[in-house]
């Protein structure tokens, strides 16, 4: 019988205890990495619930009709909003992208006197609310404005139309929403660069015709994609109809709420409007596929053109800057000055102080959601995890005035069981800020979330690895790799965010308790109220804070060439 020596046992009993303990460490990661993951999926899910309860509570509300409210809307409401809607729609779409591409196509392929400060300047008008821009321009044109009294002064009495209606709603919410088109069409074009048009002038093709037959087919993927987004605009707009006296989907959600105190009614309203957006959006989905995520960068070299051709392109530039932006901010000042000293009181500090808290809570909350987000996207880039992540971002196509219903239904009920087993007895829930907190987290989910995404995209694999080698701990490496990448992108969807909630009008409105008021809602009694002037303070704080994101997105254009 042959026998191993004590030290060979000894040592494949060492060996196989190395491997027990290694195969053991193996299933103790393997057991870790799955609950990190099941963790992570599960925390994404939650978010993603409760981004659609609004939506779902809106739809389930057509389980309960109101049979006597519904006939005074088939009859008296829904058709004229029906048409309304289609009107500014076909406006929008027509005026709008006519605008954009005109401009987008002048400014990146022409010299002539004014074009780099219109290159920039052209967008300006995102910075002012639709709102805004709409009743300046009624202060302005009405019987009593500057402009009809100035006329009559030189001694012309014919009066000008009254622009309070759906065709005037139509022009000036298609003048506030071109920048959408103008953005993304001159991408298009400065991508092409002059090939476009040297490859037709080859052809024997004029520069127009090069135009129509080579540059805008190609651009057409980009000039849809802004048409839709100045759609969805147009559909989830309250203030600037409300100036104007048109009854859209929005206006009419309110009134169901306020005039009829019908929650059941206003949510079915915000139903039908969800079909219409999400018709919009399956068409702007499909046209984002077909442009791509990628522009090629083209030629910066411009054609000169005759002297009478820069003068004409300066001279429209001019006219859409000045009715678009410079007048009415101009406008906005002067109104200002006159009612500083009756408007401004203790109030404004209200006013203000509620706008920056709200803000600030709103966009902390969202930014801390967008890293979560765009940090188990990353992680974990399944399909599950790229649906549940759309759906977590589905707030933004959404109007306000939808998300305030939907939110605010299932808070309401959920005071009532507070109320019901005797643990509050008050409605503090629905009552406070919580609701509209909710609302707005909902509705600007993505535009904190895309710059984050966007950020963390440029963190490599070899970051990555690296920075588990600086450490073991998680906080050290956020703290001393993961912060430092992704801090732009934060810093870009936290400012972004802050701008949204400060502009935002008919979830403040809708949500707030009585006496709560922000700047929004300010400028929304005043002009309800016809006192154009005294809704110029908030309105011009408003437009000063909302030129940040514009100047976020010059300096992302001018990176872009």
């Amino acid at each position: 019988m042959i026998t191993m020596p004590e030290s060979s046992a000894s040592q494949n009993n060492t060996v196989n205890e190395s491997n027990e303990t290694g195969n053991t460490s193996k299933s103790i990661r393997q057991d870790h990495a799955t609950r990190k993951r099941v963790i992570s999926k599960s925390v994404l899910g939650l978010i993603s619930l409760f981004m659609l309860i609004p939506i779902l509570i809106v739809l389930l509300s057509w389980t309960q009709p109101v049979a006597d409210i519904w006939g005074h809307m088939r009859e008296y409401v829904l058709p004229q909003v029906l048409k309304n809607t289609a009107i500014l729609l076909l406006m929008v779409t027509v005026i709008s992208g006519t605008i954009g591409t005109a401009l987008a196509w002048l400014t990146s392929m022409y010299r002539f006197p004014g074009q780099r400060f219109f290159s920039w300047a052209l967008m300006l008008p995102l910075a002012m609310p639709a709102y805004v821009l709409a009743f300046v321009t009624v202060g302005i044109v009405d019987f009593s404005g500057p402009l009809q009294t100035a006329l009559r002064d030189f001694g012309v009495t014919t009066a000008i139309p009254s622009v309070r209606n759906v065709w005037g709603a139509g022009l000036i919410l298609s003048l506030a929403f071109y920048p959408y088109v103008y953005l993304l069409a001159r991408q298009a074009f400065l991508s092409q660069g002059r090939r476009a048009i040297e490859a037709g002038q080859m052809l024997g093709l004029s520069r127009g015709r090069v135009f129509f037959r080579l540059a805008l087919p190609q651009a057409l993927p980009w000039v849809i994609g802004g048409l839709l987004l100045a759609s969805m605009e147009t559909l989830a707009d309250f203030g600037a109809v409300s100036v104007f006296n048109v009854d859209t989907f929005t206006t009419a959600i309110y009134k169901a709420w306020f005039g009829f105190f019908s929650l059941t009614t206003a949510a079915q309203l915000a139903a039908l409007l969800i079909g219409v957006v999400f018709i919009v959006v399956l068409f702007e989905q499909y046209w984002q596929a077909k442009r791509g995520n990628t522009i090629t960068q083209g030629s910066s070299q411009r054609f000169e053109v005759s002297k009478p051709a820069k003068l004409a392109m300066t001279l429209l530039c001019t006219l859409v800057f000045l009715i678009a932006f410079l007048i009415p901010f101009a406008q906005l000042i002067y109104w200002t000055a006159a009612n500083f000293q009756q408007d401004f009181d203790a109030r404004y500090i209200d006013f203000v102080t509620n706008s920056l808290m709200i803000a600030s809570i709103t966009t902390a909350f969202i930014a801390v959601l967008a890293i979560m987000i765009a940090w188990i996207k990353r992680q974990y880039p399944d399909k599950s995890t790229k649906l549940m992540t759309t759906l977590a971002n589905l707030g933004y196509v959404v109007p306000g005035t939808v998300l305030a219903v939907g939110i605010f239904i299932p808070i309401a009920w959920l005071d009532n069981q507070l109320i019901a087993y005797g643990i509050t007895s008050t409605q503090f829930l629905s009552g406070s800020v919580i609701v509209m907190l909710l609302a707005l987290s909902t509705r600007f989910m993505t535009v904190s979330f895309q710059p984050v995404d966007r950020q963390l995209q440029r963190l490599t694999v070899n970051q990555e690895a690296a920075a588990k080698l600086l450490s073991d701990s998680p906080f050290q490496r956020w703290r001393q790799v993961m912060l430092p990448v992704l801090s732009p992108g934060v810093l870009t969807g936290l400012l972004m965010g802050f701008v949204e909630v400060m502009k935002e009008m008919p979830i403040t409105l809708m949500t707030r308790r009585q006496g709560w008021d922000t700047l929004a809602v300010r400028v929304f009694e005043m002009t309800s109220e016809g006192m154009w002037g005294r809704a110029a303070l908030p309105s011009l704080l408003i437009v000063l804070v909302g030129l940040i994101p514009v100047w976020i997105l010059l300096r992302q254009s001018d990176k872009q060439g």
